[in-house]
């Protein structure tokens, strides 16, 4: 009986420590998507070094209707930014013309729009401070 408390207390201990390092859940709400097709695959980078080169979390799913949601669960207390952009054929891929500019609808967090090229990490970070979060991005 004395080792089944202690193994209980132990677990439950485990329990607590991994949700206090990661308490937060983002909800990102994805509105203003003209057409339903292909897929969205969303990205979220917790750092400037990484920001559109590599992700702590992503996701992608098929378009079936002009709004979508992502939940992303056990993220850290934080800064974040956001990337995501509309596969419309479903390539893996965000086309571009033949000068690079994306020709596949983009956004990014804070719906930061960048100046010739994607907008910096500054203009799309935002700060997560626990518990569940929602934010709101226009394709």
């Amino acid at each position: 009986m004395k080792k089944l408390g202690l193994t209980m207390l132990f677990t439950s201990v485990i329990a607590v420590a991994a949700i206090a390092q990661n308490p937060c859940e983002l909800i990102v709400k994805v509105k203003n998507i003209k057409e339903i097709k292909g897929s969205l695959k969303i990205a979220i980078y917790d750092h400037e070094a990484h920001f559109l080169s590599k992700e702590i979390m992503s996701d992608g799913k098929s378009i079936e209707e002009n709004e979508m949601k992502f939940t992303f669960k056990g993220l850290g207390k934080g800064i974040y930014a956001i990337s995501i952009y509309q596969d419309e054929n479903d390539n893996g891929k965000l086309d571009a013309n033949f000068m690079g500019i994306p020709s596949e609808p983009y956004a990014f967090s804070n719906n930061a729009k960048g100046m010739f090229g994607p907008p910096s990490f500054e203009d799309c970070q935002f700060e997560v401070i626990g518990g569940t979060q929602e934010i709101i991005i226009s394709l």
